[in-house]
């Protein structure tokens, strides 16, 4: 499935996932602007756009029979229900991704990062942000002021039940800090790119290379 293509390694899916307010959207676009190696994840989606949002840039919005039919026809690598909307990741862009050698960045739930991870273990890098405290998660979700209470009370509720599917994933990183969580999810990216079997390409090239006998003095 993996092509080392032009990262001159195997790709891979870096996958955020997160309780809604715990800030994953801001680190995952701030990821995207120092990495061009990286790909943005556009999920499917039934809900509907919300003010400002681009159909195909920050989701492709479909209907519910829309999404069913790409269910029955198998084109998800990954799709779940989310506070009562439909989400999932189109497996083409995955394979396209790959194809052309780049990695691909997932702002997903838990759901989807559980699913990818089993469809794509040795892909798949799970990172895990917790917000640093209850009280701050409400306080946040408060002040976006584009929820109702009763929707920031259900979200808050679906948070306790997300956070306890953190054991699913690879890296935890508090965003109490938001530059210091920031360090930390670009550094859990760097160290994946560096892992031995996304280089190991690189490294039988060189043993190639070295048995070639074509570097020594002429």
């Amino acid at each position: 499935m993996s092509s080392s293509g032009v990262l001159g390694r195997k790709p891979m899916l870096l996958v955020v996932s997160s309780p809604s307010g715990a800030g994953k959207t801001t680190l995952t676009r701030r990821l995207m602007v120092d990495f061009d190696s990286l790909t943005f994840s556009i999920s499917y989606t039934t809900r509907p756009p919300r003010e400002g949002e681009q159909d195909g840039q920050d989701y492709h919005f479909v209907d519910a029979a829309a999404f069913e039919t790409m269910v029955s026809e198998d084109r998800f690598a990954e799709h779940a229900t989310v506070h009562g909307n439909r989400y999932g990741t189109a497996d083409a862009q995955i394979r396209e991704a790959f194809a052309a050698g780049r990695d691909v960045l997932f702002d997903i739930d838990y759901q989807g990062g559980r699913q990818l991870k089993a469809k794509y273990p040795a892909e798949a890098v799970m990172v895990f942000v917790l917000p640093p405290s209850m009280e701050v998660l409400a306080g946040r979700l408060r002040n976006r002021a584009t929820d109702s209470e009763d929707i920031i009370r259900r979200r808050l509720e679906k948070a306790v039940d997300e956070l306890g599917h953190y054991h699913a994933y690879e890296f935890l990183v508090v965003n109490d800090d938001l530059e210091l969580a920031y360090d930390q999810l670009r550094a859990i990216y760097l160290a994946a790119t560096c892992r031995w079997d996304r280089r190991s390409p690189m490294a039988e090239a060189l043993i190639h290379e070295a048995n070639l006998d074509e570097f020594g003095p002429q």
